[in-house]
């Protein structure tokens, strides 16, 4: 069984924003000649998610409403977390989007349902964040 790692680096021009990384790990399969096994792919900061979805701008933008109801940036005082930085609705994003994403990889190919694409999820960006792209198999 053959292994493969590569890291995606991504600096965010806003602080939230929703960004198709498929192109990119779909080039880390490549690169990892790896035909059929799994794919792990996860966001490596505690503000940062990578999920599955349609990638439709009105779906994204539903997220970021919904998102932003369930935690709201602002007022930053109703937050605990909010005493030393101004992030905790960013934690709190990412817990609901969640963590990682794992595919199956058959025939040198990630194994998506009809509209499925990776993305990266940034919720507290302006700087330079990265993502795991791990792949197991033969």
């Amino acid at each position: 069984m053959k292994s493969y790692r590569e890291e995606l680096w991504f600096h965010t021009k806003r602080r939230r924003e929703l960004i198709n990384i498929t192109p990119n790990v779909e080039e880390c399969l490549a690169r990892s000649g790896i035909k059929e096994g799994i794919l792990l792919c996860n966001a490596m900061h505690i503000t940062a998610s990578v999920f599955i979805n349609d990638d439709e701008g009105g779906l994204h933008s539903d997220l970021e409403k919904w998102l932003e109801k369930l935690a709201p940036e602002k007022p930053h005082s109703q937050y605990a977390h909010n005493t030393h930085e101004d992030n905790a609705d960013a934690h709190l994003k990412r817990t609901v989007m969640g963590r990682e994403v794992v595919v199956a990889v058959t025939e040198g190919k990630l194994d998506f349902g009809p509209w499925e694409q990776i993305f990266y999820g940034e919720f507290d960006g302006k700087r330079k964040k990265r993502v795991l792209v791990k792949i197991v198999g033969e």
